[in-house]
């Protein structure tokens, strides 16, 4: 749950909504709730600035383990495919040998 809402949160901060909802709350807090140098705003501004880092940092932290467990399971995939293919390429050089056998051995081919 806890990790859903930081993924909501990121993926929101990271929109044009959240631009012009932020540009339109800044300026109403500057023009009808505090004068220059707007401190209150300020301290606002540097706390969500670090709440939205930290939930970047899940984010991306998130996306590094989903990027090593999809490594892993492709690693796994051409591993497997790896020995399927070693499988058949021996049976086929089994099968050649012993066609080849036969023909050499066969005393109707007139040899």
């Amino acid at each position: 749950m806890q990790l859903r809402v930081a993924d909501w949160i990121t993926k929101f901060a990271g929109s044009m909504r959240f631009v012009y909802i932020h540009a339109a709350g800044f300026a109403i807090w500057m023009l009808f709730f505090e004068t220059s140098p707007w401190p209150t705003l300020t301290l606002v501004v540097s706390l969500e600035a670090i709440f939205l880092s930290t939930f970047v940092m899940i984010g991306q932290n998130r996306q590094a383990e989903f990027q090593q467990l999809k490594a892993d399971h492709d690693f796994n995939q051409q591993e497997l495919e790896l020995k399927t293919n070693t499988e058949l390429t021996r049976a086929i050089h089994q099968m050649t040998t012993e066609l080849h056998r036969r023909l050499i051995d066969d005393p109707a081919s007139g040899h």
